[in-house]
């Protein structure tokens, strides 16, 4: 259980940080492909 609590803490610190950098208004597949290079680059971090 602790691992699942690490990687949604990942996605969810990871998602905030680029929904305050980057701001509202762009498309969710932004987002997604955003958050997708993002965690790739933590993974390999």
């Amino acid at each position: 259980m602790r691992l699942l609590d690490e990687v949604t803490a990942t996605i969810i610190g990871t998602s905030l940080r680029i929904h305050r950098d980057v701001g509202p208004g762009l498309l969710e597949s932004v987002y997604e492909a955003i958050l997708g290079r993002a965690l790739t680059r933590h993974g390999s971090a």
